[in-house]
């Protein structure tokens, strides 16, 4: 798949997953895309816990409590480093943001569907909850898990404004 068609298939997949895995290969292709994202000062401050073990995925899916999860053959876990590294100042949010957008194209682009899990993980401690399930350091945050299977339903993007209410060259309204 060409990038801008991936770019312009990526949807947000909050469904059930068929029972089709998704090969270790496949996951390792989806992670490396997130190794490969960009970083402030090249920190690298993202991790990841890649889950396909049948009982990591039930307890996972326990806490994260939205039926994505629970169908999900595999997780993709996020956890940041949240370190200050200049002037006080962590990126760790932003890296994990582009390694999460690479990622999701990459699931696109391998015939996979997903949902970016974030705000979920706010409430109710799940985050931490999760981290401790997965052994994740206290020095890190997990910040965004990617459900990855093969959608039962097909998914499309949602509509996006157009360009010239969004874009502009040279000043903010053109």
């Amino acid at each position: 798949m060409e990038l801008f068609e991936a770019i312009a298939r990526r949807h947000s997949y909050r469904g059930e997953y068929t029972d089709a895995k998704v090969s270790r290969e496949d996951l390792t292709k989806i992670v490396q895309a997130g190794i490969q994202a960009p970083s402030g000062k090249n920190e690298q401050t993202t991790r990841f816990i890649i889950v396909d073990d049948p009982e990591v995925l039930t307890d996972l899916a326990t806490i994260i409590d939205k039926p994505v999860a629970s169908t999900a053959p595999a997780l993709i876990v996020c956890a940041v480093d949240l370190e200050p590294i200049l002037a006080g100042i962590s990126f760790g949010p932003e890296d994990c943001a582009a390694a999460v957008e690479n990622m999701l194209l990459a699931i696109t682009d391998l015939g996979y569907a997903s949902v970016w899990l974030d705000g979920i993980l706010r409430f109710e401690d799940k985050a931490a909850r999760v981290g401790m399930r997965l052994g994740v350091p206290d020095s890190l945050q997990v910040r965004v898990i990617l459900p990855v299977g093969v959608a039962v339903k097909e998914g499309t993007q949602k509509e996006k404004l157009p360009f010239d209410q969004r874009a502009w060259f040279n000043a903010y309204g053109g």
